[in-house]
Order: structure tokens, then sequence, then C-alpha cells
């Protein structure tokens, strides 16, 4: 039935109706107004046999077996309504008990009750995707159970209060008939139940709700009808009205037009889609209870008080209706706390970074401003870092996306691992993160290189190795600036960030308030044409022999800071004059002056030098050795000139042959950072140097046991290779422990000095450094 025939089947059950109701008023006498009511019945019938037969050859499956059974059924109840009318206006005799009337009337419910569960199993989504219903709650199989028992409880309260429980208490002639008037209430109120469960839980697609609610409508029709009659005959009424029968005519009507009802198959767009309030489902299980409070009522007006049976079932009703409300009361509760874990997601997400997990712009902007109006004093610092991946573009090349974000998010990891819980680590987007530090009590630059160390180690990507550097950009604010701001703030990192990029990347600049420009010390060291630049010195860090502490030598350490006041990190500067081509000039300046400051300091210690490998047996570097040592008159012996591997050593024979022409001089060679950059066993088996130091990463000690038995490993090796070691890196007591036991006897790191003029340290005479 199209949606154009709707306006039609209205009119008809319009016209039915009025039909019925002026033909109960048998204007034109009693017996023609059932001669009608007989034939407005059998009509009904026949016409929804003939519906369903027809309809039913257009389909396939289950579409086609559910109508062929009603109208089977119908056709049983068709042909009891013949043998009905036979006898009450032909014969003229009543209706023997039980008849063949009986046996078609009964075979309706059936068939019917099967012709449902066909229909409940009908499926016409090509996915097959699993039925849901629209209000899915968390206690929803137990709220099914809990409306079913209060349907099938309120029903059979009406039905034992119409027909059935006089049907019980009553003595019928013989036991056939007994069983007959029972079977008619109890098959109505299973069918009737079945019916209006499967429209209240909806156990049928959408396209097929149609069908079933004009099938449920039909079947409640034709039970309430059976009630009527049933209970005008327990009361021994004399006659019955046609409007008692409006049930058996308006029913099978409704029944035909669900047979002819033809469900939209193609797929809706909003197919999927959470469908509104099914006003169907949160009514039905509550109108029988109406209906059931309604009869009590009146029974208690009329002075006849409910029997046992009853108040029985109806108690047990009204405790199935409050536990399914208190069931409701549940799952609100449930439902609410959804919503707020909801909002908490949407909150996260919209003040955090989806990839990594990282604050994104908006949280770290609020949490700078923040900061910002506490105000920062001496106890309190605020350190504000700007960290821009180099060269990121040629991951995204080499990897795709895919492997671009896989480092980024290993990056933000990386990044966590280096700060506090308190601290704010933030990806404002592409390559770029920030760091807020509030209250470090570190200098700036010790924070940026426990960065630098953490992202130095390579990364993982797709099963290849990448070397990841970064430029950065440090911010210190000034307590007693006024009305500087956050957005001030993040432009001086971004600022600072790409002036340490113009100088050679991977670098760390802290911002100085300048209007020169971004530092510039190749330029510096040119002007200073061979003497000192401006700004630049050494500082000396102790390394200590073990396990008394006591210090045996120094390691000379480069530092500058720019005209501006901006104090440059040593990679920073360092990579901009390797980039310039003065490489050889900065390790001659560095070699010359640590060589003057140990002697003229007057202590009988061993004084280490860095060296580029990249120069190693370039005659510049064994000339400036020799003509430091003679101008300052320090013996060989007290200089120790360590080989940084940032680059690979060019050639390893030329270089051990540079090696020995240096130990010839009577200096010794360190190997420096051993266990992270270019260093391996392989160079250290090419290489005859005199020292290695282990690098800061293998004396971590995150992992006790591991790191011991590495380390115990390195310098037996080493001892039997007749070669010193020097562990770097020494912040703590445990990590210092950790060497110590395994057999480790010198050192290096913030445990027992940090690096300072030659005049700041506390330092004692020693011997110098020896392999034993």
């Amino acid at each position: 039935m199209t949606v154009r025939r709707y306006p039609v089947a209205i009119l008809l059950v319009v016209v039915t109706a009025a039909v019925i109701v002026v033909n109960g008023f048998a204007f034109w006498g009693d017996t023609f107004a059932l001669w009608i009511d007989d034939a407005m019945q059998l009509s009904a019938g026949v016409a929804a046999v003939v519906c369903g037969c027809l309809v039913a050859r257009r389909f396939r499956g289950h579409q086609r077996w559910w109508r062929l059974l009603i109208a089977f059924g119908m056709a049983g109840w068709s042909l009891g309504q013949c043998v009905w009318s036979w006898y009450q206006l032909v014969d003229g005799r009543g209706l023997p008990s039980p008849s063949l009337a009986d046996v078609g009337y009964l075979s309706f419910p059936v068939f019917a009750l099967a012709a449902l569960f066909t229909l409940a199993r009908a499926r016409i989504r090509p996915d097959r995707e699993r039925w849901q219903p629209a209000q899915w709650t968390a206690h929803f199989g137990i709220a099914v159970v809990l409306d079913g028992l209060v349907v099938t409880g309120s029903l059979f309260i009406l039905t034992w209060t119409a027909a059935l429980g006089q049907l019980v208490r009553a003595t019928a002639p013989d036991a056939g008939s007994w069983a007959v008037a029972i079977a008619y209430p109890l098959s109505d109120l299973v069918i009737v139940v079945v019916a209006v469960l499967l429209v209240v839980f909806d156990r049928v697609d959408r396209p097929y709700r149609k069908n079933l609610l004009l099938l449920a409508l039909g079947i409640v029709a034709l039970a309430c009808s059976d009630s009527v009659f049933a209970y005008l005959v327990s009361i021994g009424a004399e006659s019955m009205k046609p409007w008692a029968d409006a049930g058996f005519v308006l029913g099978p009507l409704f029944i035909a037009y669900a047979l002819l009802v033809t469900p939209n198959t193609r797929r809706r767009e909003d197919a999927g889609q959470a469908g509104g309030v099914d006003w169907w489902q949160l009514a039905l299980p509550y109108i029988p209870v109406t209906a059931v409070a309604l009869l009590i009522t009146v029974q208690l007006i009329g002075g006849a008080g409910p029997d046992g049976v009853e108040v029985f079932v109806g108690v047990l009703v009204v405790f199935l209706v409050l536990a399914r409300q208190l069931l409701s009361v549940l799952d609100n509760r449930l439902l609410l706390r959804r919503v707020y874990e909801g909002q908490q997601q949407l909150t996260h997400q919209a003040y955090h970074d989806p990839l990594t997990g990282l604050a994104n712009r908006a949280l770290f902007g609020d949490r700078l401003d923040l900061a910002v109006a506490e105000g920062a004093d001496a106890r309190h610092p605020l350190v504000l870092i700007f960290v821009d991946l180099d060269d990121f573009k040629e991951v995204n090349d080499r990897f795709g996306h895919a492997g671009g974000d896989l480092l980024l998010h290993a990056v933000a990891q990386r990044l966590l691992g280096c700060v506090r819980s308190t601290d704010t680590v933030a990806r404002l987007g592409g390559d770029e993160f920030a760091i807020l530090l509030e209250g470090e009590v570190d200098a700036p630059q010790a924070v940026a290189d426990r960065i630098r160390g953490a992202l130095r180690r390579p990364f993982a990507v797709h099963g290849t190795l990448v070397p990841v550097r970064a430029s950065m950009g440090l911010v210190v604010p000034d307590p007693a600036e006024p009305l500087v701001t956050s957005d001030v703030l993040l432009g001086r990192a971004d600022t600072s960030m790409y002036a340490g990029k113009r100088l050679g990347k991977d670098t760390t600049v802290v911002y100085r308030p300048s209007q020169d420009g971004p530092p510039d010390f190749p330029a510096a060291l040119r002007r200073a044409a061979g003497g000192v630049p401006e700004g630049f010195g050494l500082v000396f860090q102790p390394i200590v022999r073990l396990p008394d502490e006591t210090p045996v030598a120094v390691e000379a350490l480069a530092r500058w800071t720019a005209p501006d006041g901006t104090a440059v990190s040593p990679e920073t500067f360092v990579r901009a004059v390797e980039g310039a081509g003065l490489g050889a000039e900065l390790d001659a300046l560095v070699l010359d002056l640590a060589c003057r400051e140990i002697t003229a300091a007057g202590l009988d210690l061993t004084v280490h030098v860095n060296v580029c490998a990249s120069r190693l047996g370039a005659p510049a570097l064994e000339q400036s050795v020799s003509a430091s040592l003679a101008r300052y008159r320090l013996p060989a012996e007290r200089l120790v000139v360590e080989i940084t591997e940032t680059v690979p050593v060019p050639d390893l024979a030329a270089g051990a042959d540079a090696i020995r022409r240096l130990q010839a001089l009577g200096v010794r060679v360190a190997l420096d950072d051993f266990g992270a950059g270019y260093s391996s066993l392989t160079v250290l088996h090419a290489l005859p140097v005199d020292l290695i130091k282990l690098d800061r990463a293998l004396t971590t000690g995150v992992q006790p046991e591991r790191d011991a038995a590495l380390c115990r490993s390195l310098v037996g090796l080493c001892d039997d290779l007749d070669l010193a070691v020097v562990a770097e890196g020494i912040e703590t007591a445990e990590q210092a422990e950790l060497i110590t036991r395994a057999g480790c006897t010198t050192a290096q790191g913030y445990r027992f000095g940090r690096p300072a003029p030659l005049s700041a340290l506390t330092l004692s005479g020693a011997t110098p450094l020896s392999a034993s």
C-alpha cells in the first residue's frame, strides 16, 4: 500500500466504523442487523485472505511467509465465521460447543503467532548489521524483561476480570466445552502479549515497522471483541449488540492493511544514525497498567472489590513497575556520568594535541599567562624554551607523513622525560614545541643541555635509526621588567630560536635584548685576529679519582657571551665556527688558553682539551700542540687531547699515525663520549688512544644492573688494553657508586663540580692521570 492510498484506507476505516455504529442501533430490526454484522465480519476476513495471497506473490523469503501464514490464519477464521453465521442466521438452534467454528477461530492465533515471529526475523539491509534498539541503555536486557512482565501481568488481570476468571470458576457441561471456553482468552492473551512486546521493543527493522503496528492493532481489536463476547457469555447476557463485534470487523481490516503495506527497501541517507524518541516504546508498557488501575477503581466504586488473583497479580505488577523506575534512575545516573566523561574528553581534546597528547597552543598560552600573572623571582624562576626540529621536512620526504608523525610522537615522549610533572610541554604546530618550566633551579643552559642529550639518541622510524637535531630559543623573564606578556615571551623565544638556526642549526640561544641582530662568533673570531675574542673564555670541570674524589685533572670548556649579553651555548658557536671554516683557529685558541691558565694557576693537574676528529692528522694541530707546550713550558704528560667525534674520523689509518706523533711529543690522546656518536669498538681498535671517556648515557643508572654490567665489561676491556677510563656525567651518589662497583677509578660530572673558572674551583694538587 503506497502513500497515495493512505487517505483511501483511512476513509474506509471511518466509513466502516460509522456503519458499525449505525447498525448497532438496529433501526431496521435485530435480525437484519445481525445479517449486516456477520456479512461485514466475513467480508473483512475474506479481504484479508485475498490481500495476503496476492501480495505474497511479489515477495520472497520471510516477507512472503509471514503474509501466507496470516492468510492461512484468516482463512481459518473466516471458515469459523461461516459456520457461526449458519448456526446464528439460518439454523436458528444456536452454536454447539465445541464445533467446527471453534476450530476455525482458534486456528488464527496459531498462524498469527508464527507470522509474528517470522516478521520479527525479517531483514533487508545488505550489510547484515545486527539489530540494536533505538534507546539503548546499560540495563536494556533487564528493562526488556521487566516491561514484558508488566505488560503480561496487566493484560492477564484484564483478561481474568473480563472472562477468564469467571470461566475458570464456572462449571461447564463437559470438559470439552470448558477447555474451548478457556482456550479463547488464553490464546488471545498470548498473542496480544507477543504483539505488544514486539512493538514495544522494536524487534524488526524500521522499514517493517508499519506492518507490525497494523498487524498488532488488528490482533488487539480481535482480542478485545473476544473478551467482550466472553464476558457477556460469562454473565449470562441474553443478546449481544453488533457494537461488541466491532473488533471482528476492524481487526481483519487492519490485518489486510498490514498485508498490503510494502516497505521501502531503499537505504536511506540517515541509515545508521540515532533515531528520535520512540513514544510507543515508552508508553505501551504503561497503557495496560493504566487500564488495570481504572478497572480496579470502577470495581471499588461499584462495591465489588478485586478478587485474590487480581490482588496478587496487581501487587506483583506494582513491584515490577517500581523496579522498572529504579532501573530508569540508574540508567539516568549512568547517562549523566557518560555526559560528564564526554565533556571531560571534549575539554581534553580542545586543549591537547591529538597526535602527541601534549598541551596545544591554547592550553600552553593559558598556563603561560597564569605564570606571567603570578610573576617570577629568584626563588621561583620562569624559563620558556622554544624547540624547533631541524630539517624535519627531510623526514617527511623520506618516510612519508606517517613516519613524520611517528617521529613527532617519540620526540614528545623524550621531551616529557626531560621535565618534571609540574612543567608544561606543548606542541605548537608542525615540528615546533614549547616548554614552560616554573621554579627550575638549574640554569637555563643546563636544562637545554638535558633536552639536547635526550634528543641526541637516534629515533627508530620504520626500522631505521634517524638522528634528530633541534634549534632552541630560551627566555628567562626579568622580574623587574614591567608589562611583559606571554605573547612577548613567545615572540622572544621564537626570535632566539631562529637566530640559532641562522648560526648553523642544532643550536641553543638564550634571549638577551639586542639591537645589533643575532650573535656572530665567527665574525668576533676574525676581528680578534689571533687574539681572544671579546666575551670568550674558558671554564674548567674537575676530573676526580674515586673513591676519595681527589681532583686529578680538569677539562677545559669554551664559553662565549656575545656583546649584547647573550650567553651562546658552545654547540651553537662551535657549529657556527665549523660552518665558517674556522674550526682549526678555535681549537688552537682553546689549546693556547688552557695551557696558559693551568700554568698560571700553578696547579699540578692534567688539563684536557677537546679537538674535533676531522682535524686529527692535520699538521696545524700538531704544530699548535708543540707551540703551546713550549710557550708555557707545560710538561707534555700534563696535556690530554680529547678527540670529540661529532663527525667521524676521515681516515682511521691517518688518524692513528697522527695520534702516534702526538704521543711521541709526550701528549696523551683520549677518545671522548665513547658509546655515543660515531664511537665504536672498531674505532677503538683502529686508534691507539691512551684513555677513553664513557658517555653519560652509559652511566645514568636508569637500569642499574644492566648499566653496571656494561660498565664493568668496558672497564675490564680497557684494563686489558692498558687504557685509562673516565666516566662522564656523574651527578648523583648512586651513579658514583655504580661506576665504582664496576671498577672505574676516575669520574667527571656535576657531582664533583660544575664548570667554572680555575679561580672559582676548590682544587688540590694531584699526580697526573695514568692508565693504572
